[in-house]
């Protein structure tokens, strides 16, 4: 049995291993800051929201990062639920966990008055395209996204 719930401070270096898995780009140092930030509720908003699934001993097994966005590419509403990280550990893959964690990420978009919940994947990311497809996202088509430093 999967249980989904908000992220706690007891759960925080489940989740802190969880995100640099994730995200590995980041540091241990920058993702605990963020950690740290959310459970002390000064994440300015992003996340908004951070689900944790268990299983029936308490094992953290993914997590779901949310915001409320007030564009998505495909939305045509202001208030978008976006689904900002999602992750499922690999040995748990394929049980159930992701779909909990998108059911559980779909209710408190509702609960905030969102009409519409977006996402989004690397375009080479075939597992996480098709995971999506699987829960019932539409693709919205490619985006392609660019920086420039202003400071030089």
């Amino acid at each position: 049995m999967i249980r989904v719930r908000s992220a706690t401070v007891q759960e925080a270096s489940s989740w802190l291993a969880m995100r640099l898995a994730l995200w590995p780009d980041g540091s241990a140092a920058e993702h605990r800051e963020e950690i740290d930030c959310y459970l002390a509720g000064q994440a300015g908003g992003r996340p908004a929201e951070v689900l944790i699934a268990h299983d029936e001993s308490g094992q953290a097994l993914g997590f779901a990062e949310l915001a409320i966005r007030p564009y998505a590419e495909g939305c045509v509403t202001n208030r978008v639920a976006y689904l900002e990280g999602w992750f499922v550990e690999p040995d748990s893959r394929r049980r159930g966990i992701g779909r909990a964690l998108v059911s559980s990420a779909e209710d408190w978009s509702r609960a905030q008055g969102c009409s519409e919940f977006a996402s989004d994947a690397a375009p080479d990311n075939a597992i996480s395209i098709e995971a999506h497809r699987s829960l019932g996202f539409t693709d919205a088509g490619p985006v392609r996204c660019f920086h420039k430093d202003l400071t030089g």
